[in-house]
């Protein structure tokens, strides 16, 4: 095997591969997958020298460990957290540069959720389906990395980025969503969408990858009843049976027979994707 790979030290409570993920296959049932906060994960591309597109670690609260077969350039955004280099600190937010054999720890988040780990050349796991990212849902893509596994890595593209300073937004102490009522709003009464404005929602720890789900007061139904399967986007909330509001991530199925009162745009995840189980949550309705 190429000495240009890592071996996994530390899995960590759970590391997968991610890059920007699978687009144009909903119609398959396939989700798009992906980084769940894009912004940090591009960011840790671009001081590695990597496009956008690279594959690249994505941790879950309590980072990883990864030894290096060559030396390579590395570099850690996302949730802040402590870094090092064979138990030496090294920065978070900046290229590091990591002598062969030396072992990459990611400690735990000091506040948020996901960090993100970047290799020059990125993870070069084979794509499946035009994307390296793991999907918890389908189960398509790399599995989740385990003690030992060893990853390879491709041929750097360009040198790391050469600036000092750059913006990254820490996790939100409160976490603010629009959202564009419908389709299915009218299954739930005028009072349930002034409950989803002011019912005082706290992120839940059964958040996942595949949706942010909140505790709080459940939305009145107007409607009895289900609807038939039909699409599920990025970012849709859905209303279950208990009726607390779930915002659809990147592992999100792609259809549902539960009502969807609403959707967040895009730009508004990669903050939910960062906010810690028992986040206050308030969402903004609002006409499209």
């Amino acid at each position: 095997m190429t000495d240009r790979a890592i071996a996994v030290v530390r899995a960590g409570a759970l590391t997968t591969i991610q890059d920007l993920g699978r687009t144009g296959h909903a119609h398959l049932g396939v989700p798009r997958a992906g980084a769940l906060d894009q912004p940090a994960h591009r960011l840790a591309n671009r001081l590695v020298g990597n496009p956008a597109s690279a594959a690249a670690l994505e941790t879950t609260l309590d980072g990883c460990a990864i030894r290096v077969r060559r030396a390579v350039t590395a570099a850690v955004t996302g949730a802040p957290c402590p870094v090092t280099v064979d138990r030496r600190p090294a920065p978070w937010g900046a290229p590091v540069r990591v002598r062969a054999g030396s072992v990459l720890a990611v400690g735990a988040a000091s506040h948020g959720v996901r960090s993100y780990v970047a290799f020059a050349g990125g993870v070069a796991v084979e794509p499946v389906l035009g994307s390296r990212s793991a999907d918890l849902l389908s189960g398509i893509g790399p599995a989740p990395l385990a003690d030992g596994a060893v990853l390879p890595l491709g041929v750097p593209y360009a040198p790391p980025s050469g600036t000092d300073v750059l913006p990254c937004p820490g996790p939100p102490r409160e976490l603010v969503l629009p959202v564009v009522l419908g389709p299915r709003d009218d299954w739930f009464t005028t009072g349930a969408v002034r409950t989803l404005a002011t019912g005082g929602y706290v992120v839940s720890s059964a958040s996942n990858r595949i949706g942010l789900r909140t505790e709080g007061p459940p939305l009145e139904r107007a409607k009895d009843g289900e609807l038939p399967s039909e699409g599920m986007v990025l970012g849709a909330v859905q209303v279950p049976p208990d009726g607390r509001p779930l915002l659809f991530l990147a592992d999100h199925p792609t259809t549902g027979g539960y009502p969807v009162v609403g959707v967040v745009p895009e730009r508004h995840l990669a903050a939910a994707a960062q906010a810690v189980p028992g986040t206050p949550v308030r969402f903004l309705p609002r006409r499209a």
